[in-house]
């Protein structure tokens, strides 16, 4: 068997180490001993975008919001769905990631970050979602192993109910919030409620009908708020 070879390492913003790998073709990028993804599992990370987008339909001028650019799997999956009138904004933390995309894990990109609908923003996803006002259609996160900061604490930001506040705030009436994971988590679903979203919990496999299952979240907002209860007026006595 070929053996692994340790291509790169970078430093994430705030603590820990990814580690970029490769045997023959395959990738494969690590966070401790931990694995975040292979190039040759990527049903769950497509299907972020495929669910996403089956939800939100033939929408002109479309915008999505991705969180972690990974191997690509997600972007690629999105820009297969969208229009051409559609923007993909893509916002990566590490810039070594960015530079692996365009470096030795480029086959897995193709053309994707060339495309015209495409922007690839440097930087914490949460700061594009706390600037967006009811701009985006979807929101789509990836940027750890769950709703938890497994590769950076300060991701746990993005599951609070502060952080889902403001992704409810960025999202436009009907669009989708949409959040993968390696496994459940309960009380995730129960803050995506009490925040107000719809909540779907989808199983889907990390490469075609075989492999693990995967949890993504579609939490979707609400295209029209429901009219509050008037109160009634006392009676007279």
């Amino acid at each position: 068997m070929i053996p692994w070879t340790v291509l790169a390492t970078a430093q994430v913003p705030d603590g820990g180490e990814l580690r970029l790998k490769r045997r023959g073709d395959e990738f494969s990028i690590m966070a401790g001993a931990t694995e975040l993804m292979n190039s040759r599992l990527s049903g769950s990370e497509q299907a972020l975008a495929t669910l996403v987008c089956g939800r939100l339909g033939a929408r002109r001028g479309l915008s999505l919001l991705i969180g972690g650019l990974g191997m690509g799997f997600t972007l690629r999956a999105a820009l297969g769905e969208v229009g051409p009138d559609a923007e993909v904004i893509v916002a990566e933390l590490v810039p070594a990631v960015i530079d692996w995309a365009r470096g030795p894990m480029a086959p897995l990109f193709g053309d994707s970050l060339t495309d015209p609908r495409v922007t690839l923003a440097e930087g914490d996803v949460a700061r594009l979602i706390g600037d967006g006002r009811a701009r985006y259609d979807g929101i789509l996160l990836d940027v750890d192993n769950g709703p938890g900061g497994l590769t950076r604490a300060a991701n746990d930001g993005l599951y609070s109910p502060a952080g889902l506040g403001a992704a409810w705030a960025a999202l436009r009436p009907g669009g989708v919030l949409a959040v993968w994971s390696s496994a459940p988590d309960s009380g995730f679903t129960a803050r995506l409620r009490r925040a107000g979203f719809a909540v779907e919990e989808a199983r889907v496999r990390a490469h075609g009908k075989s492999g693990a299952r995967h949890v993504i979240w579609l939490a979707e907002k609400p295209a029209k708020r429901a009219p509050p209860v008037a109160a009634r007026p006392p009676r007279r006595s």
